[in-house]
């Protein structure tokens, strides 16, 4: 329909209808540019190294005309989906599951890094994955908490939940790693921290706090077999952009309609004060139905969609790079480090033997 007062100092509009009450609609347009822009940034790490700069752009600009803004209409726009009752608070089914499966698809057509580059899998700072992780922890409270458009119960409630959920996954995480391989490692909590959060994105602002207990657990174990069924299929997935984002977004999503609020809390007015979200979403056999038929129609949608656009472009301008390695250097004439002194790795137990080695650069 039509849109109005997209400004800074009035209400959107559409067709004569307030979109948001008290929020100016640039501010609104903002912040839904916000998800626009992050979206495809989740799905470029899983085809680190193999996409040329130039068909990128393009198709990044197709995606997002042709994946992101259907599903953003249909779902928070008040499309068909959301008019049968399909509910994603803050991007579970928009955000990562086109992401995640948009990502899968792509591997069909970058194919897989060098050898040598899959089983060096470790990230080469550490501290940079902490770092990075702390950001996006932070800046989930703006994507979770500001999905309830107002501050008040809705917007605390999709914080706390989304820290729950985070923290239960990253300490399960940790718990298994730590298992599987003999030592915690930092890395895999962070991943866990990442999963909890994407797990709990669709269903932030509908659930009690043990409905995202619950979705921590689920996403620990869920996405973890992904990750790790990634590799039995050989996909090369360089930050497992599907098993974190696509399936704990997948999965999250799926489970909103089991864990949502009882049917006391379905009319606003006669609500009782515990209800999170009155009037908006009820757990039941019915809404999980339509969760799923939603989430896996999404899933379907994305991966197909995604793929022909690779397969058109590809025809137009060639997507892998000639070259295997240096990519920065080949495309952009840059590299990320050109002056970091580093000294090899000495083994544990090879200390008093071994003499550092020389600096070198990398």
């Amino acid at each position: 329909g039509a849109m109005q007062n997209v400004y800074s100092s009035q209400e959107l509009m559409i067709n004569g209808e307030v979109v948001v009450g008290e929020i100016p609609g640039l501010l609104f347009a903002a912040y839904q540019g916000m998800f626009a822009v992050i979206t495809p940034a989740l799905m470029t790490g899983c085809f680190a190294d193999r996409f040329r700069f130039k068909p990128y752009l393009l198709f990044i600009a197709l995606w997002l005309i042709f994946v992101y803004a259907p599903w953003c209409h249909w779902v928070w726009g008040g499309g068909f989906l959301a008019e049968w009752g399909v509910k994603d608070f803050a991007g579970g089914i928009v955000v990562h599951v086109t992401a995640g499966f948009s990502a899968l698809a792509s591997l069909l057509l970058v194919g897989k890094r060098p050898k040598e580059d899959q089983e060096n899998s470790l990230p080469h700072n550490v501290p940079f994955v902490a770092l990075g992780t702390a950001l996006l922890w932070f800046g989930w409270f703006g994507f979770n908490g500001g999905s309830a458009l107002a501050t008040g119960g809705v917007a605390v409630a999709a914080a706390v939940n989304s820290e729950i959920a985070a923290s239960v996954a990253l300490f399960l995480w940790l718990v298994i790693d730590w298992i599987r391989l003999g030592r915690p490692g930092l890395v895999g909590l962070c991943v866990g921290a990442i999963a909890g959060l994407a797990t709990v994105t669709p269903a932030a602002g509908f659930i009690q706090p043990w409905g995202a207990l619950v979705l921590g657990v689920v996403a620990t174990l869920f996405c973890y077999g992904c990750c790790e069924l990634r590799k039995v299929f050989g996909f090369d997935d360089a930050l497992d952009v599907w098993g974190v984002h696509g399936m704990g977004g997948f999965v999250g999503s799926i489970l909103l309609g089991a864990i949502a609020d009882g049917s006391d809390c379905a009319v606003a007015a006669d609500a009782p004060a515990y209800c999170v979200n009155a009037g908006t979403i009820t757990r039941s056999g019915e809404q999980f139905g339509k969760q799923i038929v939603a989430t896996v129609f999404c899933a379907v949608y994305s991966f197909v969609v995604t793929y022909v656009l690779l397969r058109l472009i590809n025809l137009v301008i060639p997507i892998r790079p000639q070259i295997d390695g240096a990519l920065d250097l080949h495309e952009h004439g840059e590299t990320a480090y050109n002056h970091t002194p580093t000294k090899a790795y000495i083994p544990e137990g090879n200390q008093e033997t071994k003499a550092p080695s020389a600096e070198v650069n990398v």
